[in-house]
């Protein structure tokens, strides 16, 4: 069975409520809490909210192929970014 491991601020998302309150529902639920390296508290969602979040990812807005597609483009941006910014900095225009 897959693990899903949430922020307070996630579960906040995905339950419709604070952060504060989740972090109660959390509490109240026992579900399991562990700190992250980037300093965050993390829980692990049971089998109900696991499926209240795949129901959220079906519906989302975009699907898989919309979402890589901008992923590309927003790649591309970047690169371009990268390029002009490189390229004023070998013509010594920083």
């Amino acid at each position: 069975m897959p693990q899903i491991w949430m922020t307070y601020d996630e579960l906040a998302t995905l339950s419709g409520c604070s952060a504060a309150e989740a972090r109660l529902q959390a509490l109240q639920m026992s579900l399991d809490r562990r700190k992250s390296r980037d300093g965050n508290t993390r829980v692990k969602l049971d089998f109900a909210l696991m499926s209240r979040f795949f129901e959220t990812i079906r519906n989302a807005e975009f699907g898989p192929d919309e979402a890589i597609s901008a992923l590309r483009a927003t790649h591309r941006q970047m690169s371009r970014g990268i390029s002009s910014d490189q390229e004023s900095f070998r013509r010594g225009v920083a």
